[in-house]
């Protein structure tokens, strides 16, 4: 049975007349049935409503789940305010990275747009800001910030349109300020993490998308009751019900007896020069005694020996002989590097920061398309976000990230739309290390990003605080001052 999604108005939208308008707008599938506006293929009912979401509003986040298809949503979007007059040109704000992916998509979903791109030396850029363009422009974020006063400067822009959000969170720091300084009468945001470390990470993408609605410090209640009609959160297990099952399992590891001897002397010389430092103790410190015991849980600096290595090259072994494909992610460069020589018979690509961005779709194309191509190592920082990977079906975590959010992005590369069968994820995690204690915290932060969209309101732990940071080696806070 064909599907009917009325546009609904926005709450704020409280004259009759206006209202009655909405109500009397054909349903979108309508709409979009016409000829000029054909699709490639049907959305799925609740990307349907996700499209209505967007057209009435000019102050709205779209949070669904990775995986759900907020791009092809948004350009559709973007295609129907064009198509009845309210929409001329367009600004996207995308990661560097994703640039590409998003002229693919609003090729497929949004053909008659126009696409350009800025890029290019000052010069350049500088005419392409000036020029009044017609269509959708793009820009990375990292030339929005450099671009900043030519922005600003630019002809209004009917939507502007910012992909992965959380990179706004911070409402300090430059690329927030450039983002929110961008002339604009919609303000849309992406981002399927609208959360990753406290409620304040909202502050920030509302200081985009609606000053002031959002503060630093709200009540997790409050916070709730305010974006309830600006973000709309959809996750997979309650759309998708024929997505193919996501299973996750933990390989609680003890480390290898040359691991545990390496490790115990780091902990134990590492703390006590931590509790000597006084007053000059700083959370940097702390990090760096973190971040040392996390790669002794990978491999062993002295033989190389590695608890993780030989769980995981045994399952390669079995995906490999049964023709299945596997992603690994890893937070270190290093790590990835010493897995592919170690990793050498499964033929292995790698997937990182030091890969040329020119390259990298070349990559994703020789893992997808070579048969015997079994195994990607993928950064964290690379890999999480934008990449549609849903040929895998094993994810790997070889060492867990700071957020759960992050993880999720990783795992979320692999179960998407389209996955063509169950999806198995393995976390990693070295017993009795620091690897344990983070992971109570990571589940913390999951509580807390349940209580703003949707959950119970949690208890009064809201993540990796920095006293938390200090509380892992069970080290006094010093005063802030102090810490400096």
């Amino acid at each position: 049975m064909a599907t009917r999604t009325r546009i609904a108005p926005p709450r704020d939208v409280v004259k009759f007349a206006d209202r009655l308008q909405y109500l009397l707008q054909p349903p979108l599938e309508q709409l979009l049935a016409a000829d000029a506006l054909s699709l490639p293929h049907a959305p799925f009912p609740y990307q349907w409503e996700g499209i209505a979401y967007l057209l009435p509003r000019h102050e709205a986040v779209l949070a669904d789940e990775m995986g759900l298809g907020k791009t092809m949503q948004a350009a559709v979007a973007l295609r129907v305010l064009a198509f009845q007059g309210q929409l001329r040109r367009a600004l996207l704000v995308a990661p560097k990275p994703l640039v590409t992916n998003w002229q693919r998509e609003f090729a497929q979903w949004a053909p008659e747009l126009p696409v350009a791109v800025v890029e290019g030396d000052q010069t350049t850029r500088e005419w392409i800001w000036r020029r009044d363009f017609a269509g959708v422009l793009i820009v990375n974020y990292e030339l929005a910030v450099r671009d900043r006063e030519l922005a600003a400067a630019a002809t209004p822009f009917d939507v502007v349109l910012i992909d992965e959000a959380q990179r706004v969170k911070n409402p300090s720091g430059a690329t927030n300020h450039a983002i929110c300084s961008l002339p604009r009468k919609r303000s849309w945001a992406l981002t399927g993490t609208p959360i990753e470390n406290s409620v304040d990470d909202l502050a920030g993408i509302f200081e985009f998308v609606s000053p002031g609605r959002v503060r630093p410090q709200m009540r997790v209640k409050d916070v709730r009751d305010a974006v309830t009609d600006h973000v709309l959160r959809r996750t997979k297990d309650a759309v998708l019900s024929d997505l193919p099952p996501k299973m996750i399992r933990d390989a609680e590891l003890p480390l290898a007896p040359e691991q545990l001897e390496s490790y115990r002397r780091a902990e134990d010389d590492g703390v006590v020069r931590l509790a000597d430092m006084g007053a000059e103790l700083t959370i940097q410190h702390v990090f760096e005694l973190v971040l040392r015991l996390k790669q002794i849980c990978n491999f062993d600096p002295a033989t190389g020996a590695s608890a993780k290595y030989d769980w995981l090259a045994a399952d390669l072994e079995e995906c490999a002989a049964s023709g299945r494909k596997a992603i690994v992610f890893s937070q270190w460069v290093e790590t990835i590097e010493q897995l592919a020589g170690r990793l050498d018979r499964f033929n292995p690509l790698q997937f990182h920061g030091r890969i040329p961005s020119r390259r990298r779709d070349g990559v994703i194309n020789e893992f997808r398309d070579n048969p015997d191509r079994h195994v990607l190592l993928m950064s964290y920082g690379a890999g999480s976000v934008g990449l549609n990977l849903q040929f895998c079906e094993y994810v790997f975590l070889f060492d867990r990230w700071w957020n759960p959010a992050v993880e999720d992005q990783a795992i979320n590369r692999a179960h998407r739309i389209g996955a063509k069968g169950p999806v198995t994820v393995t976390r990693f995690l070295s017993t009795d290390t620091i690897e344990e204690r983070i992971h109570r915290v990571l589940e913390e932060k999951r509580e807390l990003f349940d209580a703003v969209f949707g959950g119970p309101e949690p208890g009064s732990r809201r993540g990796l605080s920095r006293s938390e940071v200090f509380a892992l080696f069970n080290l006094p806070e010093p005063p802030a001052s102090a810490a400096a």
